[in-house]
């Protein structure tokens, strides 16, 4: 579904200096698979200045243009990055996906201020989809599917292959917690079309209405 009408905010203005942002008390969950990695985050980026909570499930899923390797020495030249006297003041290297995605996003965001530090504190960002995600709405940003704006031809890569090879780790785990959360989906929807196709067979209106229509020919 379409995210763009989903998100509602609005400022206001107090006796401070500065403006307090009110956020929306609806968390909107974005399925982050099929989507190409820079412009979800430029769209979930302006959405979390603009007060809205985000979370974004199925990181592992993300898409990214540019071939595997080439993504792939790109990420192998970051990870040679770091302080030269005492490694652990930083770069940190982080290897899930939902903390690249995440890193991704702080970039697009003001830095070192009020305003950009509670805009992080909005995002969240998961591999899979745990609960309670799983039983929430999902939505979809038409603007950023790698569908809708890759050429076929063009070579892309996935998050989660990626980082499975710099690091990750719970890749299998994620792997088996997804089957069977979509085995548990599939059984619930089943149950939904039987529920509602004996909701509609059993109703007198309906049956009256067959009948009609069978005068017809129909």
């Amino acid at each position: 579904e379409d995210l763009s009408n989903s998100f509602n905010m609005s400022y206001i203005t107090t006796g401070q200096a500065h403006k307090q942002l009110k956020a929306s008390k609806k968390e909107v969950v974005v399925d982050g698979r099929g989507h190409l990695l820079g412009r979800l985050a430029s769209v979930v980026a302006k959405h979390l200045l603009n007060g809205t909570h985000v979370t974004v499930v199925r990181c592992e899923e993300i898409n990214q243009t540019g071939s595997h390797i080439r993504n792939k020495f790109k990420f192998i030249q970051f990870l040679r990055k770091r302080t030269n006297t005492n490694p652990k003041r930083g770069p940190i290297h982080q290897r899930a996906p939902s903390k690249w995605f995440a890193r991704v996003v702080r970039g697009m965001l003001p830095e070192k201020n009020r305003r950009s530090t509670e805009a992080q504190a909005r995002l969240k960002a998961f591999e899979g989809v745990p609960p309670p995600y799983d039983k929430i709405k999902r939505f979809v940003v038409p603007e950023a599917l790698r569908v809708v704006k890759l050429s076929s031809a063009r070579p892309y890569s996935n998050l989660g292959k990626l980082a499975s090879q710099l690091g990750w780790k719970h890749s299998e785990l994620i792997g088996r917690l997804e089957a069977v959360r979509k085995e548990s989906a599939g059984e619930y929807y089943a149950a939904k079309k039987a529920a509602a196709k004996t909701k509609v067979t059993s109703s007198a209106e309906v049956d009256a209405i067959n009948a009609e229509l069978a005068t017809y020919g129909y």
